[in-house]
């Protein structure tokens, strides 16, 4: 018994001289843990910093292109303007302003994006809705239909679909830029609200049902309101796409009033001549979706987060 009790006793001795030696450790490593993340999120936000600087310097450079004289961009770069700021002069956006083919070019563009995104967002979200949460014969062939058509690429249907315009007679008219841009921009829009729309609570839903609403108040009243980032975000999508677009418009479009990326390809052919127009137009037409963007930046962050946590 007394071995017993001489062999027990080192045990309680043992912890509790261990337990400062302890405490200090952890201390120590809270101390290094708090230096470190100090540390490491300084040196993260600085490297943040000139990652952002390094990406907008391109657009940086073309603004202040867009501020110098024609004789001074073809004689120097743009970052001269650090060391002779006396070339800032907003002359070109005068004369920018007094170009017919580019003013026209950037009403055609928006005659195009706005009835573009416009028509995408109101038929992709009734569509989303109607796949979601009514039933109806062949929903869900229907469904794997419009996945499927996600992966035809924008090539591919060009020959056709000239050839099929140019029966009808909307080829080269901004109609025809309209409808194509349209049909395939709605693919990805069901395919976006559907799956945003279907994480609705049913509960909500069948609440609102009792109280009397139909289909159509159910959806503007319900439905819509708590879609607002989803379709925020479809909206901003599609915008950029329509916008920014050169290729459906350099075939499609009105030869006689293209958009704005068109009527600048065709001010680069002659870029000796209006580099003092091609600079600032390049800004303006960078600057609008940009604009957009930002104002609803928001939402857009909101749509693309939805579904990610529940």
């Amino acid at each position: 018994m007394t071995t017993s009790n001489t062999a027990a006793a080192p045990g309680p001795a043992t912890s509790t001289t261990a337990g400062p030696g302890t405490g200090r450790a952890k201390a120590e490593r809270s101390l290094g843990a708090r230096i470190a993340a100090r540390t490491g999120g300084g040196v993260m936000r600085v490297f943040l910093i000139l990652v952002g600087l390094f990406w907008l310097m391109p657009t940086i450079g073309l603004l202040l292109s867009s501020l110098r004289s024609a004789d001074n961009i073809a004689s120097s770069g743009w970052w001269k303007i650090f060391t002779a700021p006396s070339q800032l002069t907003f002359d070109n956006y005068a004369r920018l302003l007094d170009n017919s083919t580019i003013t026209h070019s950037l009403l055609s563009t928006v005659m195009i994006t706005v009835p573009a995104t416009v028509l995408v967002v109101v038929i992709g979200s009734l569509a989303g809705y109607a796949f979601a949460w009514m039933d109806f014969p062949g929903r869900d062939w229907w469904f794997l239909v419009v996945v499927g058509l996600l992966v035809v690429p924008v090539q591919v249907a060009l020959v056709p679909v000239s050839k099929l315009f140019g029966a009808v007679g909307i080829f080269e008219t901004t109609f025809g830029v309209i409808i194509f841009h349209t049909a395939f921009g709605l693919p990805f829009a069901i395919f976006l609200l559907r799956n945003f729309f279907a994480e609705i609570p049913r509960e909500l839903l069948e609440a609102a049902r009792l109280d009397g609403a139909g289909e159509i108040r159910l959806f503007t009243r319900v439905v819509m309101p708590l879609g607002g980032p989803a379709i925020a975000s479809l909206g901003i999508f599609q915008f950029l796409w329509v916008w920014n677009d050169m290729l459906v418009a350099l075939i499609f479009a009105d030869s006689g009033s293209p958009p704005i990326t068109v009527a600048l390809q065709q001010q680069v052919r002659q870029f000796g001549n209006n580099i003092d127009v091609l600079a600032p137009g390049a800004f303006v037409s960078m600057v609008i979706p940009l604009a957009v963007f930002f104002a609803f930046q928001r939402q857009f962050v909101s749509g693309v987060m939805a579904g990610a946590v529940k």
